[in-house]
């Protein structure tokens, strides 16, 4: 494991967001070109069996070990403290699903918070904005996948771009 004082950063090294979730995060190091791997094979080679798929689909129950945590930060090199906050605080429930997300913030920066799982947030608070669980689009409301397949800037289903979602979004 590389000191996270020392500038040189191995190839798999990848800055998370502020705020960013667990399942974000691993899908945009999963689609690293240095790295193209998924959950179950990655899993399968620290030995975490499908935890980290777990991960991605919001299941924390049972809650991230230290021994699990320090598998993924040999290899991530983000260091603990950093994984601990892309998972939610220990007295702050979440909805695994359905997938919630600001598509304004999501526009202007394409990664998914940790806090739009919370059952406490009703909303952005930088954008003052209601949090969509689905394509608002007329006859379409498709559910948002999991943020480790988020990957387009628009719905799978009808195509209407998050941009176009955002202006749609509800104030609160």
């Amino acid at each position: 494991m590389m000191n996270n004082e020392n500038p040189c950063q191995s190839l798999l090294y990848l800055p998370p967001y502020e705020g960013e979730s667990i399942s974000s995060y691993l899908g945009r190091w999963y689609r690293q070109e240095v790295v193209s791997t998924d959950s179950y094979t990655l899993g399968k080679r620290l030995r975490l069996g499908k935890t980290l798929w777990r991960w991605e689909n919001f299941y924390f129950n049972p809650p991230p070990t230290l021994s699990e945590l320090q598998k993924i930060d040999e290899l991530m090199e983000l260091g603990l403290e950093r994984l601990f906050l892309m998972f939610p605080p220990v007295h702050e429930s979440i909805n695994p699903k359905p997938i919630r997300l600001c598509a304004a913030c999501y526009t202007q920066t394409p990664y998914h918070r940790m806090s739009w799982q919370y059952k406490s947030m009703e909303g952005c608070g930088h954008h003052q904005l209601r949090l969509l669980s689905k394509c608002p689009a007329p006859k379409c409301g498709e559910p948002f996948p999991i943020p480790s397949n988020l990957t387009a800037l628009v719905c799978k289903k009808c195509g209407m771009p998050y941009e176009t979602m955002a202006k749609k979004q509800k104030s609160y």
